[in-house]
């Protein structure tokens, strides 16, 4: 599968019409190959996750699709997220209660992310160092690591170079 490209990394004036372009197309390919229907609510529900790096909670998402005659019901919205959730589009981010798009979908990965406690900007990295260390120090007391997100906050680049 044809890598996406990453999320920029906090960029504030960064144009997500190319973020979302290669999110449509990846979910496109994971859909045909899985033989899942990419309904009109989950492209949609994708694409405005993928409007900016901040993670989004699902009432915005209703907000947003409220003049959309998509069905905008939360139960509809959440089934959608479940679905994008499901087959790795997009991630959750647990202490915000809010989802980000996945930058590497269709790839089996841990989700790691650097989240910006000024602007809000959540980037998703790469941590297969870190994941080998968290289930080494698990497994060393007898727990045998299944799912592991980690969600770091800190203060990104662009609003230190800001300050």
């Amino acid at each position: 599968m044809k890598k996406q490209a990453k999320a920029a990394p906090a960029g504030h004036a960064h144009d997500h019409e190319h973020c979302v372009e290669d999110a449509i197309a990846a979910a496109e390919k994971l859909c045909a190959a899985k033989d899942l229907r990419f309904t009109p609510l989950r492209r949609r529900v994708l694409e405005l996750v993928w409007s900016s790096h901040k993670p989004v909670g699902a009432y915005a998402l209703l907000d947003s699709l409220r003049n959309e005659d998509l069905g905008s019901a939360p139960p509809t919205v959440y089934r959608a997220l479940d679905f994008l959730i499901e087959n790795g589009l997009i991630h959750r981010i647990e202490r915000m209660n809010a989802f980000v798009g996945c930058s590497h979908p269709g790839e089996a990965h841990r989700g790691f992310f650097l989240i910006c406690a000024e602007c809000g900007n959540a980037e998703e990295m790469e941590g297969e160092g870190v994941s080998a260390t968290i289930a080494a120090a698990a497994s060393s007391r007898g727990f045998t690591a299944r799912e592991m997100t980690l969600e770091v906050t800190g203060v990104c680049a662009e609003c230190q170079k800001a300050a």
